[in-house]
Order: C-alpha cells, then structure tokens, then sequence
C-alpha cells in the first residue's frame, strides 16, 4: 500500500502531455486480444488487477440505514425493481439496520490504453461507456505523462449517478491534479462544471504512461463531506427555508410517464406551500436557489430529482413515486449516507406509464417530521 500520489490542489490541472512525441504512432491490439478472451469465454480480469500499487484514501465507516417513510400497504405494491433484487430493494425501503461501507481506494497504473470507450492495462480492462465502433487494433490520438480517471459507466449512463457519484470523485482525481473523463458537458454538466470548478482534459482516445483510478462506490463518510462541500458550494443564493419543492419529470429521460404529475404538483402547490420547478426547462442556479433550503424535495423516481438531493438540506426528506414495476433504493443510499428521511409512494401502472393517488403523497407528506 502506497501513498497518495499527489497532494491537493486548488482547482487542479490539465494532464501533461508529453513534451516529444512518440518516435512512431504506437497501435495497441489489446481490444482484439479482449474479444478473443471473450469468444474463448475466459474472463477478463477487472483493470484494477493490473495495479502496480494501491493506497487507502478513506477508512470504511458504518452507515445507518432508516426506514423509508411509507404508508402501511405501500412496499406490498412492488412488483418489480432495478438496480438490486426486489428483496433487496424492499429491505432497503425498510431499514432499521446498519450497512458497513467500504474504505476508498485509489489505484495506479503503467502504460494504459483508453479507445472506444474501454480502458486497457495488460490483460485487464474496464469500459466506461458503451462502444461506438470497435476495431481490433487501436492507435491513441494523444499520449499523456499521468492522468487520473474519476467518471463511471454508471454516470455516464445516468445523469443523477454523474452528478450523485461521479462529481464526489473528481475531488479525488483533483488532488493528484490531472483529472481526465470521456465525458462531454453537454445539458445541466457544463453548468455544473463551472459552478463546482471542474476543468478535466477530455479525450476518447489515449495512452497512459501512468493513471490513476478510484475504487469510490461506498457511501462512506468521506464521502458524504465530499458530498457536502458540493452542497455548500452550489447553495449559496438559497432562498428562505420553505415546506418544499415538487420536481417535474414529464417525458424526459428513459420513459417514465406520471399521468396526473400536474395536478399532484398544483395539489401540493396549493394545499402545502411547495414550489414547483421544471429542472429542464432550468440553471442549476436556478434550482439550487429553489431546492437547496426545501423541507421536502418530491417528484417521480429519476435522475432530475438528484438536482434537488445533491442540494437539500441535512434535515430535509426526499419523496420519491414509483411505479409498481420500478422501484430502486439507489437514491434513498445516498439520503442515509446524508442522514437525511426518504418517502415512498408507489402508484398503479408500469414502468412507461403510471398514476399515483393524490391523496396517498398528502398522506404520507403528514408522516414527515416538520
């Protein structure tokens, strides 16, 4: 076990490209030779097998996991789930126990190959985005000294998981000063990026003398500080504390349709006070500004409403609407890692399309704590 590889940084830096280039373009097989292992059905080792050392960042720590906020009857409504088991998911709905999170780790490696997506070390790979097209062979479009990996395919897939997971990491990548991502800011990022400082090189084709990677999944309470340096730095316009904030999913992202989302959000509106917002249609200011002194921040299960988790306060609660046939825990992980409540309310329908009963989300709104 090492140590860390660079001190912290204000603001970071770009990685360093290599003064001289290469003698001859240099052309990589490692993609041929991780198909070939396929079609043998041999595994692929995991990239961070290929380590030359490791070091611990941050001790595990233990997380309590609180019950969700329901109305009785409610998880017997779950008939399918994502992201876990549906047993799993339940047990998370209900809580009462506690979960051990995992230390944070940080991985170095030598002569790393980054093309359609996939990072390659030696026989081990790991891919970060879904392939554009592949070839067998592969010559990098630019050669770095060192660099330090902080995405993941999950936020790369899910804008919520990005900014949940992925932005929490930069601060790591950040300390050794050479963050990198296959990432383009395209929609809320860029916003994101400037209001949190985050200035990465971008590529999605690239050797690596040296990289560094981050085992960074626990929710552990390194984490959460990262976690809550993001807050404090995007909540800075709140406006006064107020009851809450309802979330407008409608047709964006994968389908996902609450049929009376509207008059839910004008019920609520009307009868509680809440403020309702249409992230997409909106600045990150602007939701902060909105979000970020909320008691309540409510919506249909998604990505739009990490806009108002990455910002509500330590003692709000997250309500989140189901439909029966989709119900994750994912999000309500990163309310416990905060200490902060999470409700359920699960509707009637599919995964596509669903309804949820008004009076169930007013209900379930009198269970949580003023």
């Amino acid at each position: 076990m090492q140590a860390s590889p660079g001190a912290a940084r204000e603001g970071g830096t770009s990685p360093q490209r290599l003064t001289v280039p290469p003698r001859a373009p240099r052309i990589s097989f490692r993609p041929a030779a991780s198909i070939v292992s396929k079609l043998l059905r041999r595994p692929v080792a995991e990239l961070i097998s290929a380590a030359s050392d490791s070091w611990q960042i941050a001790p595990g720590t233990e997380v309590r996991v609180r019950p969700a906020i329901c109305l009785p009857g409610q998880l017997d409504r779950i008939r399918g789930s994502e992201f876990g088991t549906l047993d799993e998911v339940v047990r998370d709905f209900r809580g009462d126990f506690a979960s051990m999170q995992g230390a944070t780790m940080g991985y170095r490696l030598k002569d790393v190959l980054l093309a359609d997506g996939a990072l390659y070390a030696g026989g081990a790979m790991r891919h970060l985005r879904a392939r554009a097209i592949w070839k067998p062979a592969a010559t990098p479009a630019c050669e770095f000294d060192t660099a330090s990996i902080y995405e993941s395919w999950i936020g790369n897939r899910w804008f919520g998981l990005w900014l949940a997971n992925d932005c929490p990491t930069y601060r790591l990548a950040q300390e050794t000063g050479h963050p990198f991502t296959t990432g383009m800011p395209t929609g809320h990022k860029k916003d994101y990026e400037d209001r949190l400082g985050m200035a990465p090189e971008r590529g999605f084709s690239a050797w690596f003398r040296e990289l560094h990677v981050f085992d960074d999944a626990a929710n552990n309470r390194h984490k959460r500080q990262r976690a809550d340096a993001i807050r404090d730095r995007l909540a800075r316009d709140a406006m006064p504390p107020h009851p809450g904030v309802f979330l407008l999913r409608g047709s964006t992202g994968d389908p996902r349709v609450l049929r009376n989302e509207w008059a839910i959000a004008e019920r609520l509106g009307r009868a509680r006070g809440f403020q309702i917002l249409d992230p997409s249609h909106a600045s990150v200011d602007e939701i902060a500004h909105v979000c970020a002194n909320a008691g309540v921040v409510a919506g249909v299960e998604g990505s739009h409403l990490n806009h108002g988790f990455a910002v509500m306060p330590p003692n709000a609660c997250a309500l989140a609407i189901f439909p029966p046939t989709r119900a994750v825990s994912v999000m309500k992980m990163l309310t416990d890692r905060q200490e902060q409540d999470f409700a359920v309310v699960i509707g009637e329908g599919n995964d596509e399309i669903f309804a949820a009963d008004i009076d169930d989300i007013e209900r379930t709104l009198d269970l949580v704590k003023s």
